[in-house]
């Protein structure tokens, strides 16, 4: 399996942006997909964006699909997320995956289709 690494998460202002990047080693180049799922306490893991292959189309939750952009990088081996005009609501761990196997390609928004997850990186967004 691949491992990843997030980092770039922290705490900001409601308005505020931030940009969070997740950085791949060992097979990466095979990956079907790459995204990126986000978790507060007590709640289910929640898709953000992801990814397909090394330069495939993007997918995005309806809800966040206006304020947030997912990058891939494959000469770094990273992808990124740019995420725009924060609220409280999008505090949360933020967790890098990666589907090694070609499960995405039936559902990619569920975080059961990857089967890489990186360690997450916390945001939190005050009001």
């Amino acid at each position: 399996h691949v491992q990843l690494v997030e980092s770039g998460g922290g705490s900001v202002q409601a308005g505020g942006s931030l940009r969070l990047s997740c950085a791949a080693s060992g097979r990466s180049d095979d990956l079907h997909a790459m995204g990126w799922f986000r978790q507060a306490p007590g709640t289910p893991r929640e898709f953000v964006a992801a990814v397909r292959g090394l330069n495939g189309n993007p997918y995005y939750a309806d809800s966040l699909r206006d304020r947030v952009t997912i990058s891939r990088d494959s000469a770094k081996n990273t992808v990124d997320l740019q995420m725009l005009s924060l609220t409280p609501e999008d505090t949360g761990v933020y967790y890098c995956a990666a589907d090694d196997y070609g499960t995405t390609y039936i559902k990619i928004e569920t975080p059961e289709s990857f089967n890489s997850w990186g360690q997450g990186t916390q945001v939190t967004v005050s009001s």
